[in-house]
């Protein structure tokens, strides 16, 4: 993929803004260029009065990877980044219009995040899902946000200290996605699709600011402290170890 390539394609389809994640080489990672770009996709889509929704998506066999650990563990990484992340997540929690995440494959730490902010969410088949940070020295603190107000608190407890693998079916269980389907997800996404092309723009977002409100009252009170913690994770060298054996491919030294 050139520099000039889009990391996020944008389409319209009959009144529906389709965001596609297109950065296969770092499984959809939340790279500074992808957030970039995926802000100005949900600006270009809440400024246009045909779309009554964004489908955001992917390419490849990964929804999202979460942080580009790549960036992340650089030297001059930027202490910025998780705020960053709260403001990409923010922004799609006070999107005016609903945005409905469609998964066909993994998603992992951040990308989990992108799966919370999202009013709506069908996952496919082979699809499956991760906390991984706690076996990098890390902590889900920043997708916190918009996740904890949503999942079920047992399970939450379970896989944010465990970084265990889960399936589609029980990321709809414990509420991290709304529908699981054995089928095509276009197809089980077809009836919520029609049902958001149907509702008035303003039935839309005043629903919207009903179901958000949970959410983004968490955000206000807990943006910057969490931020602030992971942040301070990420600077930590248990964590630069954790990261540098995750992209060495080999256990970290703490493994027992």
């Amino acid at each position: 993929m050139t520099e000039t390539e889009p990391l996020v394609r944008r389409a319209t389809e009959r009144g529906i803004t389709v965001l596609t994640l297109d950065s296969p080489h770092n499984r959809n990672a939340l790279s500074s260029r992808l957030v970039t770009e995926l802000h100005a996709g949900l600006a270009d889509a809440a400024a246009d009065p045909d779309a009554r929704a964004v489908v955001l998506t992917h390419t490849g066999n990964t929804f999202c990877a979460g942080a580009d650990l790549s960036e992340a563990s650089a030297d001059d990484a930027p202490t910025a980044a998780p705020l960053g992340l709260a403001r990409l997540l923010r922004t799609i929690v006070e999107l005016p219009k609903p945005v409905v995440a469609r998964i066909t494959g993994h998603a992992r730490a951040g990308g989990l995040g992108l799966l919370g902010a999202c009013d709506i969410s069908v996952a496919g088949p082979g699809s499956t899902f991760a906390f991984t940070e706690s076996r990098l020295g890390l902590a889900p603190a920043v997708i916190s946000l918009p996740l904890l107000p949503r999942l079920e608190p047992r399970a939450a407890a379970r896989y944010y200290l465990t970084g265990e693998k889960f399936d589609a079916a029980e990321a709809a269980r414990i509420g991290l996605v709304t529908l699981a389907t054995d089928g095509a997800a276009d197809e089980a996404l077809a009836p919520v699709l029609d049902g958001l092309r149907r509702a008035s723009p303003q039935g839309l977002e005043e629903s919207k600011r009903l179901v958000t409100a949970d959410v983004l009252r968490a955000f206000d009170r807990d943006t910057e402290a969490l931020a602030e913690q992971s942040a301070r994770l990420f600077a930590s060298d248990e964590a630069r170890e954790g990261m540098t054996a995750f992209l060495e491919r080999r256990d970290p030294t703490w493994l027992t």
